[in-house]
C-alpha cells in the first residue's frame, strides 16, 4: 500500500496539499505559496514539514472574499 500523502484522494481526506488546494480554489501553486508568506491566503496547517489546507477552511476563506462591486475593499 502506498503511504505517500501527496497521492491522497481529496474526496476521502479533509486535507489538501498546496497543489491540490490551489487547484481547488483556482489559483496557481506559487500564488498560494506567496500568500502564505504575506499572510493574505487561507489558513493552513503544518503537519511535520508538510503544509496542508482543510477544505472547509478554503471554502470559508473564499466566501470571506466575496464582493459586490469593484469598489468594495
Amino acid at each position: 500500500m502506498n503511504d505517500d500523502r501527496r497521492d491522497e484522494d481529496p474526496r476521502t481526506s479533509p486535507f489538501l496539499t498546496t497543489h491540490q488546494a490551489a487547484e481547488y480554489i483556482g489559483l496557481k501553486r506559487r500564488t498560494l505559496e506567496k500568500m502564505r508568506v504575506t499572510g493574505d491566503g487561507p489558513p493552513y496547517r503544518k503537519h511535520g514539514r508538510y503544509v496542508r489546507y482543510r477544505i472547509e477552511e478554503l471554502e470559508a476563506w473564499s466566501k470571506s472574499r466575496a464582493r459586490r462591486s469593484t469598489s468594495d475593499g
